[in-house]
């Protein structure tokens, strides 16, 4: 609760009294005031004292933190988080005035929430439309849906992040995932060869209660396996939650989607949200080292560092990507509004394009778009597969990027200075730098301008207009 300004929990206050069944002259002669008393209080004409808290507390046997609540702070921080969208800039919207909505009706701030996600998610599915458009009728794409589903919540979760960090704190008193398995379900945990998991890296033997884990993977990946087991087992229902604000054509995109949150929350259990967030600015952001702290892969720890978004505790806002040597772009997301290109390749400029000539180094790099944007790029290879002689692995490379004005709190941005920044273009379709001899094709609506008696340093001509 602030101790600054006075509390005001009149819809909070009425919505309990009609939850116990209560008059407001019911309520006043349990708590020994007058009933206009509890009028005023309802209709936020009167603060709620901590005193009146106690009696509440204590006449209705109520927990202080029900009655409390966090004074709204989560559902304040995300509205305010929503009111910085640009659409909003003309709207003279103060702190103050956002606050009193979050705390004192909070189902109209959870409508506009609702509202705002479904408006991203459906702004974002206009633009795939209109980047994928044919002659032809088009076919729903899963994976875009999946991708729009999570991009239009920035792929932060605090739902799965409070449920994983009491599953991690049950397993770390129990002595780890998998005596947690043991205690909490009856499942034992068991290490296969591969061919006996015949393509599978995990599997729930429900007829023999274990959990199957192929015997080539890796600590961190075999690790990972049994959390993403955890988050099927137990969050479920918050999967389906989420899921029914999701807009998705057919099956497929859910599922993909339902995946995606067992990840996510598999990853959160492994590194709980308030004990990752905490050692990523001590150790301010050093991938390679937080790695190390937590028992994670390289792509494992860049890809959490994407949902530090929870309200109130956000951190810095990173872009993901990770590519093939071919260019073909496997998994996107964005937290740090950076304007990537939604369909086809990055532009090759961009460092993670180089990273497979330096395997497993960390190579950095300051990018500016032709808006004028800045950003601070890290890119390295991760290894996918292996774990014995001629088994298959597949490399690629991936690359997380955030607004140059965060890049100071990376330990890889210390001691470099910005004077110097690759201009890169989303893509080469929707770049205009007329000198760039890295393009691949010419911009959308620029005339080419097709000349066979000189040499430019750029494989396209076009025009200025």
């Amino acid at each position: 609760m602030a101790k600054d300004r006075p509390v005001y929990m009149g819809p909070r206050l009425r919505r309990l009294r009609r939850e116990l069944g209560l008059t407001q002259a019911d309520m006043a002669a349990d708590l020994e005031i007058s009933a206009s008393y509890v009028a005023l209080l309802e209709r936020n004409q009167r603060p709620l004292t901590a005193d009146m808290l106690l009696r509440l507390a204590r006449t209705y046997k109520l927990d202080m933190a029900e009655v409390a609540g966090d004074g709204g702070a989560e559902q304040t921080a995300r509205l305010g988080a929503v009111l910085k969208d640009p659409m909003f800039a003309d709207i003279d919207l103060p702190p103050l005035a956002s606050e009193d909505v979050a705390v004192n009706y909070p189902g109209v701030t959870e409508a506009l929430l609702r509202l705002y996600t479904a408006y991203r998610e459906e702004h974002l599915a206009l633009a795939d439309r209109s980047a994928a458009r044919t002659d032809t009728a088009e076919a729903p794409d899963p994976v875009a849906e999946s991708r729009r589903f999570l991009a239009a919540r920035r792929n932060s979760f605090p739902l799965l992040d409070d449920a994983a960090e009491r599953l991690a704190g049950e397993a770390e008193a129990e002595g780890g995932l998998a005596a947690w398995l043991k205690a909490r379900h009856g499942l034992r945990v068991r290490r296969l060869p591969s061919d006996v998991m015949a393509g599978s890296v995990r599997r729930l033997d429900r007829h023999r209660d274990a959990v199957l884990l192929d015997d080539a993977l890796d600590g961190a990946s075999a690790q990972f396996q049994l959390a993403l087991q955890i988050a099927y087992l137990e969050m479920r229902k918050s999967f389906d939650a989420l899921l029914k604000e999701g807009q998705f054509s057919g099956d497929s995109g859910r599922r993909l989607a339902r995946r995606a949150l067992a990840s996510y929350g598999a990853a959160a259990i492994v590194m709980p949200y308030g004990a990752f967030a905490k050692a990523v600015e001590a150790r301010a952001y050093d991938v390679e080292a937080l790695s190390r702290q937590f028992g994670t892969s390289f792509e494992q720890t860049a890809h959490r560092l994407t949902t530090l978004q929870k309200p109130g505790q956000e951190r810095v806002p990173f872009f993901f990507l990770r590519v093939d040597p071919a260019g073909n772009v496997s998994k996107r997301l964005d937290g740090a509004g950076f304007p990537f290109a939604r369909h086809g390749g990055s532009c090759p400029l961009w460092s993670v394009h180089r990273a497979f000539e330096r395997p497993r180094e960390v190579i950095t790099q300051w990018l500016e778009l032709p808006d004028g944007q800045r950003f601070f790029s890290i890119a390295r290879t991760v290894t996918a597969g292996g774990g014995g002689w001629g088994a298959p692995k597949v490399d690629r490379a991936i690359a997380l990027a955030c607004a140059a004005e965060h890049a100071h709190r990376l330990v890889y941005a210390r001691d470099m200075g910005v004077s110097d920044p690759t201009p890169i273009g989303v893509t080469c379709r929707l770049c205009h730098r007329a000198q760039c001899m890295a393009r691949s094709a010419p911009p959308i609506g620029r005339e080419m301008m097709p000349d066979d008696y000189r040499r430019t340093r750029a494989p396209f001509g076009f025009g200025e207009g």
